[in-house]
């Protein structure tokens, strides 16, 4: 399935028993569906991958890919710091049927450069999963240089980067080290759901959201006005979308973006220790804006 357009960062929806909300994960996929996603992520840092145990990692994958499967890009979240762990979940994903395993850079031990590159060939090696490189350094404590991530989209399935670093500069840097290589068919995504307009009129090719939980039927008419060349039709979604995209990490993500479902009545329930509930004043931030774009 094509990568392009709006892929969703889901939210992990558990029950009150703590469990993996499955009937409700499944409500959500369609929900999502039907308002013309692209592709659907499970088990990313919006997932909560942090605080699930990669039994129910597994689980969501296979829910993902069972639901979705042939109707949008199904993308499994399967990076962790450890390459032998990264592997494992790499080969599920990929034994499970997943379209693309999303990987993100190795966090808190920081990896050379030339360890990052070793990483993702080694996963190259041993799996056939088309895989996208996932960049967040303000929560990995490493940024993929744009020499490395020049180096990195030569290898044998790596397909795409989805680059959260908030430097604009660096996505033209990376962009044109493309354009200098000629990898025609490796994609840049955006991370960043406020920087997904200016990325796209530089060269990236989509976005893999945490808006798209809340509002998704304007974040994917936004994107794909914005890639058929519509920017003014794109610009003004985009600033319709402004304030949502701001107030969705006015705390620690998915925090407001569970919250914002709970208030819409859609499937999500807690988020997992070390995360908190989100503050009563941002409670009335959020509600506002949710009124305001008629969600609630």
């Amino acid at each position: 399935m094509k990568l392009e357009g709006t892929t969703v960062a889901m939210v992990t929806p558990f029950t009150r028993e703590d469990t993996v909300d499955e009937e409700g994960m499944r409500e959500n996929m369609n929900y999502l569906l039907e308002r013309g996603v692209n592709g659907l992520l499970a088990a990313g840092t919006t997932g909560e991958s942090a605080t699930i145990t990669h039994q129910e990692q597994k689980k969501m994958i296979d829910i993902l890919v069972d639901e979705m499967k042939g109707k949008v890009a199904c993308v499994a979240g399967a990076g962790s710091n450890s390459s032998s762990e990264a592997l494992d979940l790499v080969k599920y994903a990929e034994n499970a049927g997943a379209d693309y395993a999303l990987v993100i850079t190795p966090y808190y031990n920081k990896p050379q450069p030339h360890g990052l590159y070793e990483h993702y060939k080694m996963l190259t090696e041993s799996t056939e999963i088309p895989i996208i490189v996932y960049n967040v350094p303000s929560r990995t404590g490493t940024d993929i240089d744009v020499e490395t991530i020049g180096k990195v989209a030569q290898l044998d399935n790596i397909v795409a980067l989805k680059e959260a670093n908030p430097d604009m500069d660096k996505v033209s840097q990376i962009i044109h080290k493309l354009d200098q290589l000629g990898v025609d068919d490796f994609l840049v995504l955006s991370g960043n759901d406020n920087l997904t307009l200016p990325m796209i009129s530089q060269g990236c090719k989509g976005v893999i959201s945490v808006v798209g939980n809340v509002d998704p039927t304007r974040m994917s008419e936004m994107v794909k006005k914005a890639l058929e060349g519509d920017f003014k039709g794109a610009k003004d979604l985009h600033y319709e979308l402004y304030d949502l995209m701001k107030v969705l990490f006015v705390e620690s993500n998915p925090v407001p973006a569970k919250t914002a479902l709970n208030m819409m009545g859609r499937p999500s329930g807690h988020v997992r220790m070390p995360l908190a509930p989100l503050k009563t004043e941002n409670q009335e931030k959020l509600k506002k804006v949710l009124l305001d774009l008629q969600l609630i």
